[in-house]
């Protein structure tokens, strides 16, 4: 899971209820749209680039919003000094009560590894922080997420290195229902991504560039036109006439494989450096899913 400048990594989000509908693609501009300082938005045909100056950052997001499936791409972190940028790469719905689901990657010095945070929201509330070490900062890949009825997946490098299981049975809440956007963005967080604020962005290093390839799709599209429970109904395993469902919802995609448990089990042992979970500080009552379950 080594994340270095020169290569690029792959992000996935599987939420298994978060739906992209039948959707699949390569090509950045059948799927996103620059949202943000479009002169800072390169776009070289295979190949995008987002641009951060003292004057601004940049951002792109998903044409279409989605429920469940799977969402991935190829990304190349800022190289050598990137203190005090952040390159985030999300899902999320719209509103004070929304949901989303975060990668974001802080920037380092020269020869520090790369932090990657993930962060949960569910119903306009996040606090769900995961740090993780991963690599050296000449090696930068990620992947999204996959999400699905049944739990939602961080993967970089087709490594889960989250996992955020449905336990609404417990009374747990479990962020689904609501159609989500795919972003991606680069801004400057000198105030608290590198070393907690202690190191600033280095502007004599402008323009940190991120680069991002190989995008893809896969899930339930949602028309904005259409009601919340229409969404959920089509997207979801319910079949008129018995025909076949979707791939979220078969079992296979519900729980990690044996591999994939060891993998996930291997980067909370030798990468994580932060669990919310764990603070006590911030939390002197555990949060419940803490509590519950260990997959979160």
């Amino acid at each position: 899971m080594a994340i270095l400048g020169s290569k690029f990594v792959v992000l996935s989000l599987i939420v298994l209820s978060f739906v992209v509908g039948g959707v699949q693609s390569r090509k950045f501009d059948e799927l996103f749209q620059a949202s943000w300082a479009l002169d800072h938005v390169i776009n070289e045909g295979e190949q995008l680039k987002l641009k951060l100056d003292s004057y601004s950052g940049a951002g792109f997001a998903s044409k279409s919003k989605y429920m469940y499936g799977k969402t991935t791409v190829q990304i190349k972190l800022v190289e050598g000094d990137s203190a005090g940028t952040v390159t985030a790469f999300y899902m999320s719905s719209e509103g004070p009560n929304h949901h989303e689901f975060d990668f974001e990657f802080l920037g380092n010095t020269s020869g520090e590894p790369v932090l990657v945070q993930t962060n949960i929201y569910i119903n306009g509330v996040g606090n769900r922080s995961r740090g993780t070490v991963s690599g050296s900062t000449q090696q930068k890949t990620s992947t999204p997420t996959q999400s699905s009825g049944t739990n939602a997946k961080f993967m970089v490098d087709e490594t889960p290195i989250r996992v955020y299981t449905n336990r609404e049975k417990q009374g747990i809440p479990f962020p689904k229902e609501q159609a989500m956007g795919v972003y991606s963005s680069i801004w400057n967080a000198d105030d608290w991504a590198t070393q907690g604020g202690r190191v600033k962005t280095d502007w004599s290093h402008a323009p940190f560039v991120s680069s991002y390839r190989g995008f893809e799709i896969d899930g339930c599209e949602c028309p904005s036109s259409t009601a919340m429970e229409e969404n959920t109904r089509r997207c979801s395993n319910v079949v008129v006439g018995g025909g076949k469902g979707f791939w979220w919802d078969e079992p296979v995609f519900g729980e990690l494989s044996v591999h994939q448990s060891h993998q996930l089990m291997w980067v909370r042992a030798n990468h994580m450096i932060y669990d919310y979970c764990a603070d006590s500080g911030r939390f002197p009552v555990s949060p419940l899913e803490c509590v519950r379950h260990q997959h979160h």
